[in-house]
């Protein structure tokens, strides 16, 4: 079979153009089973445990903060959560979005050509659609984020922000309806556009890795390098209640957004403390997460001001 181009990943040789067809064998050794799924969760969570464990404890933003803060089991819980459950019920989502948006451009729903993408997006590498949907994607995700800052999404995100302490596992402290609502907005415009579902996945691991690690309690900056790359500092100010860093950093990955469109805080010599949301703690218990957002609109718990957009 020809091929212009092709990226090995993992030991498995993936097409990198639209001329290599892609057969579901192909495209389930890339997405996982429910077993390995938890696997590398499991081996994710132990490596990075260890990782930013010795990270936060040299580095650390706050030196004193305490390893097994409270919360720390629950968003262990979510950890596992998110890629066995969230991330399935998210490609689902997609999936009833892009649906009917494929049959009014007269794409073709066969499963192969789903996964190969269309058009131009199609005929570029692998490797270079991943890349691509990163940077746009992150665009995407910056309007998205701020949107969620506002009513009524706000009462999911809230969810995200009520880790009074933060940490690497602060990253999935996410509620179900916030997650799934982002993941929707950023890949289904892309996907769209033509590219590849397949794409971005060669990278899951190291955009899980540094999500989480810009939640870590560390301290890095990266000096100059911090105006292009999100750093720890730069996400944790985001996280803060204090009124200097309120309405900032809604990058996730490039902070060339929060500077274009004027929400990038980052002062010199500072570090980011009192973490949470203003208003009514959210116990920190799954089932209080889950229902928070009802709560709210049953007027059952004082509603907390969303962090300013």
């Amino acid at each position: 079979m020809h091929r212009s181009s092709e990226l090995t990943c993992g030991g498995l040789t993936v097409p990198a153009a639209a001329d290599y067809v892609m057969s579901k064998e192909t495209f389930s050794a890339i997405r996982p089973t429910m077993q390995d799924r938890f696997l590398r969760a499991l081996i994710l969570y132990l490596v990075l445990t260890v990782l930013f464990g010795v990270l936060e404890r040299y580095f650390a933003s706050i030196p004193d903060q305490p390893r097994f803060r409270r919360g720390y089991w629950l968003d262990s819980f979510y950890w596992f959560l998110t890629p066995m459950v969230i991330q399935i019920l998210s490609m689902g989502a997609i999936a009833l979005v892009l649906l009917p948006v494929y049959l009014l451009l007269g794409r073709s729903l066969d499963w192969q050509s789903v996964l190969t993408g269309y058009g131009w997006a199609a005929q570029l590498p692998l490797w270079v659609q991943g890349l691509i949907m990163i940077v746009v994607g992150d665009g995407i995700g910056y309007w998205t984020h701020r949107l969620q800052h506002a009513e009524p999404l706000w009462d999911y995100h809230a969810v995200h922000h009520s880790a009074e302490t933060m940490d690497w596992l602060t990253a999935v402290r996410l509620h179900p309806v916030n997650d799934i609502i982002s993941r929707v907005c950023q890949a289904s415009p892309l996907l769209i556009l033509g590219f590849s579902p397949v794409a971005v996945e060669m990278y899951t691991a190291f955009l899980s890795s540094y999500v989480a690690f810009i939640h870590a309690n560390v301290r890095w900056t990266y000096g100059p390098l911090g105006y292009v790359l999100a750093s720890p500092a730069f996400h944790r100010w985001h996280h803060t209640r204090e009124e200097a860093g309120l309405g900032c950093n809604f990058a996730g990955l490039f902070p060339v957004y929060d500077l274009m469109f004027g929400t990038f805080y980052l002062p010199q010599g500072q570090q980011p403390h009192n973490f949470g949301i203003c208003g009514e703690p959210i116990p920190e218990n799954l089932g209080a997460h889950l229902l928070y957002p009802l709560r709210r609109w049953l007027g059952s718990s004082n509603r907390s001001q969303p962090n300013e957009v």
